[in-house]
């Protein structure tokens, strides 16, 4: 009776768990533990903080009011990317039944036939190649990567694209938008100069020092992956694929880490800490490590590339490193998009 008592007395509460201890009396046995959760208790019903795990949402919760970081996370721009952009475009698996789309031209990557320059060290290496993009005389002029990358892009992000060219001209108006565009075009093309002045070693240019030429907090935030950098090879160099019969400008060849890539600097007034948060940037790295390795003015082959986001406020660039599985994945796809661009033709 007064074992049912208690027992009565502990359903009763709505505490989680009651320890007690009894001495055994006549035939009862020790009882040590008594706990609402316990499967005797069938009636009770379940809640859906049951199954929460506190000691890791506590752990969360300290972490995330406690860092003295930016709110941006990644997870943020990535969805403030897809409101102004959209999503990121991706492969969608082939319909069942469908044959899956496969290219018509397959060129690989590397050169196999091409006869490479003696290997010499750093010390020794001749001045950076800086070959000037020409038009050809008497033929058609062949596309740029640039181009090609326009034209083929997929319906979707066009379609993001435009919505966010007639957003901005919504808020500054035509002249506003072709004066913010120009002014990214002109910190552009400063910030390359002030970039190739500090790896052809030479001094750098009074307007990338000068802050109405806005690159010197671009420049401060290159600084520790320019630290990584040696052996420079190709500055502002032009580059022609001769069998697909493409060209390019390429920014910079050097060794990163020991690495020869194909680097590509870029600016952006956001943060772009993942490399798909660069959109078509990694199709143009593995265009331009093709042509290199498929236009005989350059005597070296390249294998890896290397992407640069740098900011305006001088914050640490994201340096985004393509090994060669990564460049051999995103050929395959400038290979689509090279076929889709001249389909259009």
């Amino acid at each position: 009776m007064r074992i049912y008592r208690l027992l009565s007395a502990v359903w009763s509460a709505k505490s989680r768990s009651l320890s007690v201890a009894l001495v055994s009396q006549g035939s009862f046995s020790v009882v040590r533990c008594l706990s609402t959760s316990c499967p005797w208790n069938g009636r009770r019903k379940g809640s859906q903080y049951d199954s929460v795990d506190t000691e890791k949402y506590s752990s969360l919760v300290h972490s995330v009011v406690s860092s003295k970081v930016s709110y941006r996370t990644p997870a943020s721009l990535e969805e403030e990317d897809g409101q102004l952009y959209g999503p990121v475009v991706k492969s969608k698996p082939a319909a069942k039944g469908t044959e899956a789309k496969t290219l018509k031209n397959i060129v690989p990557l590397l050169n196999n036939a091409k006869v490479l320059e003696q290997q010499t060290v750093e010390a020794e290496l001749p001045p950076p190649m800086r070959i000037a993009l020409r038009k050809a005389q008497g033929r058609p002029a062949a596309p740029s990567v640039t181009r090609i990358l326009q034209h083929s892009m997929p319906l979707e992000q066009a379609f993001y694209l435009e919505r966010w060219r007639k957003r901005m001209i919504g808020e500054l108006g035509e002249e506003g938008f072709k004066e913010y565009t120009a002014n990214l075009f002109r910190q552009g093309n400063q910030f390359h100069a002030a970039l190739e002045a500090i790896l052809m070693s030479t001094e750098v240019p009074e307007e990338a020092e000068a802050p109405a030429g806005g690159v010197c907090g671009y420049v401060q935030s290159v600084q520790h992956v320019l630290a990584d950098i040696s052996g420079v090879r190709a500055i502002e160099s032009a580059v022609t694929h001769q069998t697909l019969q493409y060209v390019g400008l390429v920014d910079c060849v050097a060794q990163y880490r020991g690495k020869l890539c194909v680097i590509d600097w870029k600016t952006s007034e956001k943060p772009k800490p993942l490399l798909h948060n660069t959109f078509d940037n990694p199709l143009q790295v593995a265009a331009y490590i093709g042509a290199i390795n498929n236009d005989d003015n350059y005597g070296f082959q390249v294998e890896d590339g290397l992407i640069v986001v740098a900011y305006k406020d001088g914050s640490p660039a994201h340096p985004h490193f393509m090994d060669s599985a990564l460049c051999l994945e995103y050929w395959t796809k400038w290979l689509f998009r090279l076929e889709e661009y001249l389909e259009k033709q």
